[in-house]
C-alpha cells in the first residue's frame, strides 16, 4: 500500500499572529477618531438646541404679539417649548443657560429681551463660541 498524505488546511500561527498585529493597529487608529466624532456629534446636537431654542423663542413672542400680549419669554418658559427638552450636559440658572462640553469646558447663553445670545466672556468650546 501507498503511504498517502494528508494535507491539512489552516492558518499557521506566523499568519494568525500578523492578522492579529494588523487588527490592533487599526483598532489603535479607529479608536481615537470615533472618539473625536462622537465628541464632534455632542457639539453639533449642542447647536442644534441653542439655533432650536432661537426658534421656539421667536416663535412664541410672535404668538403673544398676535395675541396682544407683549411680556418677554422667560427661559424655563423657552425650554418647555422644546418637544425633547435639554439633556443632561445643560443647566439653566435664572436667565441663563450653560452647556457643558465632553472635554469639560462650558458655554453660557443669556436670555434678554427674547434674544438668547451667547455670553462671550464665558465660552471656550470650540463650535458654539461663534454662534
Amino acid at each position: 500500500m501507498a503511504k498517502r498524505e494528508i494535507w491539512r488546511s489552516g492558518f499557521t500561527m506566523i499568519e494568525l499572529v500578523f492578522v492579529i498585529v494588523v487588527v490592533g493597529i487599526l483598532s489603535a487608529i479607529a479608536i481615537p477618531k470615533f472618539a473625536a466624532t462622537r465628541d464632534d456629534a455632542i457639539i453639533t446636537k449642542a447647536r442644534t438646541t441653542v439655533g432650536a431654542l432661537r426658534s421656539a423663542i421667536s416663535m412664541e413672542r410672535q404668538k403673544r404679539i398676535l395675541e396682544g400680549n407683549f411680556t418677554n419669554v422667560t427661559l424655563s418658559e423657552a425650554v418647555g417649548l422644546l418637544d425633547y427638552g435639554l439633556d443632561k450636559r445643560w443647566s439653566t440658572s435664572g436667565n441663563t443657560l450653560k452647556f457643558t462640553a465632553p472635554n469639560g469646558h462650558s458655554c453660557s447663553f443669556v436670555l434678554q429681551n427674547n434674544k438668547l445670545d451667547r455670553n462671550a466672556t464665558n465660552c471656550n468650546v470650540a463650535g458654539l463660541d461663534t454662534l
